[in-house]
């Protein structure tokens, strides 16, 4: 199993998350997150009035897949997630060794 770490913008949630939903993947828990990179963080109007933030704010979405479904589920992302500029985010992949459903004791591909 595979848990996918993704950092992606928050003007392509929607298409991610559709990419996500037409391959199967309904179910992932997202975080808002802020950080800092390439982008040198960003400029934001409130009010009329311009301010430049230290941090650049993005979602991250935690994916819990077997091993079969990891690829399809990071093209998805790339897919979707893609505009071609600096800031798109980054896709990390960790090996689970073990997942148990809470509710009914199932585990491993059963649990997600």
């Amino acid at each position: 199993m595979k848990k996918i770490e993704a950092i992606i913008r928050l003007s392509r949630f929607e298409k991610v998350r559709d990419a996500l939903a037409s391959i199967g993947v309904r179910f992932f828990t997202l975080k808002d997150v802020k950080g800092f990179g390439l982008q040198k963080g960003e400029t934001i109007t409130y009010r009329g009035s311009t301010y430049d933030s230290d941090y650049i704010a993005r979602l991250q979405l935690d994916i819990l897949a077997s091993d079969d479904m990891a690829e399809s589920i990071i093209e998805a992302i790339l897919s979707a997630g893609r505009t071609g500029e600096v800031g798109d985010g980054k896709i990390t992949v960790f090996d689970v060794d073990q997942v148990v459903r809470i509710r009914t004791q199932e585990t491993g591909a059963q649990a997600i």
